[in-house]
């Protein structure tokens, strides 16, 4: 649309369309749309006319050029309430190094989508390359919350789709892979391990644990907030109760710490772990186990259950998923099941029954 034909009391200034009105007490106000959509800058238009006539004087937010460098300072300040806000911390600080001196306003949708092909080019897997963009559309989210931006950035911005991932990936031990790896572990990481293939939580739900979420005279673990923030209850079998009754217990080489409230944590320092990944690498490489990342022990805790004849719905509760879908990436692990449902669809089809048993035994027919 031409200058000329916009709306009266609606112009251009660069990108972004602004209004022109006057206020209650007569003077003329100027307020940027925040938006180069004519339809956005009319409906602006409207509900300010709309709160002049009702003798409400508009108030006009005026919004300074931020920078994306900001944002972040301000963004991390308010993650810190977050779960797993180290991790989230860690790629906003990757975000900053790309994007850090650009002011907010000019974020758009090719820029994003630009930002995707290079990760992807650099060897990062689309599940990487999609926590990024979630969290850059996040930042936006809040940009706008907070006036820092306007709402057409963030409209542009959330109209980037995240990439295809491949979630296929389904690796787990043998039984005896597992001791093999039990076996090779260090002193500190194999109750971490032992856990996690007895109960399939998380690293992050065991490494942060606390003695008060674990009842050992009931046999229970209580997770109070998980990453689908719901509370689950994980029995505690017989293996690792005598695993964590050492730990409570304590032992020569290492008595417990009653200063120090987590399961798991470093005997010298008191503090609780947040990685173990090197010592898990380490341990791998003795038990000559390739490819094998950590929460593939959740895999593996799943898997064996599945092929021990468990039900998909009751591992579905114990591995926490909220629907059964990402339960179901098992289900090929029990082909016992599908022959069973078959022989019972046999039985009740082709035998007889037991009350046509009754009769025929007495001479009685059926004609």
């Amino acid at each position: 649309m031409a200058k000329e034909n916009y709306p009266k009391g609606i112009y251009a200034r660069g990108n972004v369309l602004w209004l022109r009105y006057a206020g209650l007490d007569g003077k003329i106000l100027f307020e940027s749309s925040g938006s180069n959509k004519l339809k956005v800058a009319e409906s602006l238009l409207h509900k300010r006319k709309a709160e002049i006539d009702a003798g409400k004087q508009p108030e006009i937010i005026k919004i300074k050029n931020y920078s994306f460098k900001e944002l972040a300072l301000e963004y991390i300040k308010w993650a810190e309430r977050q779960r797993a806000f180290r991790q989230k911390r860690l790629v906003v600080n990757q975000l900053v190094d790309e994007f850090g001196h650009y002011p907010l306003r000019r974020f758009d949708t090719r820029m994003i989508e630009q930002y995707q092909t290079e990760r992807l080019q650099k060897g990062n897997k689309p599940g990487t390359v999609n926590r990024h963009v979630s969290i850059l559309k996040h930042m936006m989210t809040k940009a706008t919350d907070w006036n820092m931006v306007e709402d057409d950035t963030l409209r542009r911005i959330r109209r980037v789709k995240l990439l295809e991932e491949n979630n296929a990936r389904l690796r787990y031990l043998s039984k005896e892979e597992c001791q093999t790896l039990i076996n090779s572990c260090d002193s500190h990481l194999k109750p971490i391990v032992i856990m996690a293939l007895n109960t399939g939580m998380r690293k992050g739900e065991i490494l942060s644990l606390k003695w008060d979420n674990v009842d050992m005279k009931h046999g229970f673990i209580l997770l109070d907030i998980t990453k689908n923030g719901e509370r689950r209850e994980l029995p505690i079998n017989g293996t690792l109760r005598t695993t964590l009754e050492e730990l409570y217990r304590g032992t020569a080489q290492r008595p417990r710490r009653l200063d120090v409230p987590f399961v798991f944590y470093d005997g010298r320092t008191g503090d609780r772990y947040f990685n173990v990944q090197r010592s898990f690498d380490s341990a791998c490489r003795r038990a000559a186990i390739n490819n094998f990342h950590f929460h593939d022990l959740r895999h593996t805790f799943a898997s064996q259950l599945v092929m021990a004849g468990v039900d998909l719905t009751t591992i579905k509760e114990l591995l926490g998923h909220k629907t059964l879908t990402m339960t179901l990436r098992y289900a090929h692990l029990a082909p016992s099941h599908k022959v069973k449902a078959v022989d019972i669809l046999d039985n009740t089809i082709n035998e007889t029954s037991t009350i046509q048993k009754l009769y025929n035994l007495k001479g009685v027919t059926n004609d």
